[in-house]
């Protein structure tokens, strides 16, 4: 383990409320952002994909699921790379809304290709000093986990329907590990979680998960009502702290 800096980078200033949106492949995560555009004082900030397709010209995702052995390392360093970006992103919005994170990438994703044998243990090593490296020496702002929480089935339908070309290799054995590596890190705490987890149920079709998007708005809008109405009011509320205790 690294040695903790005396005060990270980024650790001083103010910091806006940041939610991590998190969930397998397909489980609605972009139209889940979508939902709260409509909220002027939100940073969205969506997963880095674009990226990921067009690293100097070349399609990283692309050849990480075409060629796993040999590309899932310098994806995953990318991944790292470009997911940081976003974790140290300024904004002066009271509220920052991410597309997952560096968390899920470590727990999640990088597990699975340790254990599919993608990541030579390594390659996984030199990953986990990086990751140790900037959570001791980097402040991450964490203070909300949206977990869309779906079936492996579900979002296998759904990623044939959005039919991007990277994904059509991908098999539903591959969304059902995804799937129980994140109910191991979010539901069970196999792995440590940075904040506290709302968690919606994200089976639900374009017409119904609209009302499920919408419970979840007092809980990340928190820091918006505080500062537009009497604090003291929405804190002794009953009604309002059985939406956002956890």
């Amino acid at each position: 383990m690294p040695p903790i800096a005396s005060e990270k980078l980024g650790a001083s200033g103010k910091k806006p409320f940041t939610v991590f949106v998190e969930g397998n492949i397909g489980s609605g995560k972009t139209t889940f952002l979508d939902h709260f555009q409509k909220f002027n004082d939100i940073c969205l900030l969506t997963e880095p994909v674009e990226k990921w397709r067009n690293c100097g010209g070349v399609n990283l995702l692309d050849l990480m699921y075409k060629e796993s052995h040999r590309w899932a390392m310098p994806f995953q360093t990318y991944v790292t790379l470009t997911m940081l970006d976003m974790h140290t992103c300024q904004t002066d919005k009271s509220v920052k809304l991410m597309e997952r994170s560096l968390f899920s990438a470590r727990n999640c994703f990088v597990e699975s290709m340790l254990a599919s044998g993608s990541l030579h243990q390594g390659m996984y090593n030199v990953l986990q000093e990086w990751y140790d490296f900037i959570c001791c020496n980097i402040h991450i702002q964490a203070d909300l986990i949206v977990y869309l929480q779906t079936s492996p089935e579900v979002v296998y339908e759904r990623m044939k329907q959005r039919a991007r070309s990277e994904e059509s290799c991908v098999p539903l054995e591959y969304l059902k590990e995804l799937h129980e590596l994140h109910e191991n890190w979010l539901i069970h705490g196999a792995s440590p979680r940075p904040a506290p987890v709302l968690v919606l149920n994200a089976d639900l079709d374009l017409n119904t998960i609209g009302a499920e998007y919408e419970r979840s708005e007092t809980s990340i809008l928190k820091p918006i009502l505080i500062e537009n109405t009497n604090q003291h009011a929405i804190l002794t509320s009953p009604a309002k702290r059985a939406k956002t205790d956890f």
